[in-house]
């Protein structure tokens, strides 16, 4: 069995290699990794959603700290994870995961309590 898997693996390589010289002239499509116009369109856009719910609204609170993680990632060239924390800012103005009730408010805890 150990065998098998060792020639198929062999076989499936150079298949693999006859096809690439094959082919020449295709190209090869290449992931385009996002840059930082990408991430600053993607914080804007969410800030945008953002700013339209009430200052107090807690789904605000939580996407401008989404918007900050963002920020931050942009900052250390993870332009990647800059969009998954703006599409997080996104969805929860979008869907308004957090709602406080009547009477209710949040309080944030400064550093030095």
């Amino acid at each position: 069995m150990h065998l098998f898997r060792i020639t198929f693996c062999a076989l499936s390589l150079l298949a693999g290699f006859g096809c690439a010289m094959a082919a020449p002239g295709v190209a090869v499509p290449t992931l385009d990794e996002p840059s930082r116009e990408d991430c600053n369109a993607a914080v804007a856009e969410a800030r945008a959603l953002a700013a339209a719910l009430p200052a107090d609204h807690l789904s605000r609170y939580f996407a401008e700290r989404h918007l900050l993680q963002a920020l931050a990632e942009a900052g250390n060239g993870e332009f990647d994870e800059c969009l998954d924390m703006a599409a997080r800012a996104s969805d929860e103005v979008r869907e308004r995961r957090h709602e406080l009730r009547p009477g209710e408010r949040l309080k944030v805890l400064g550093a030095d309590e």
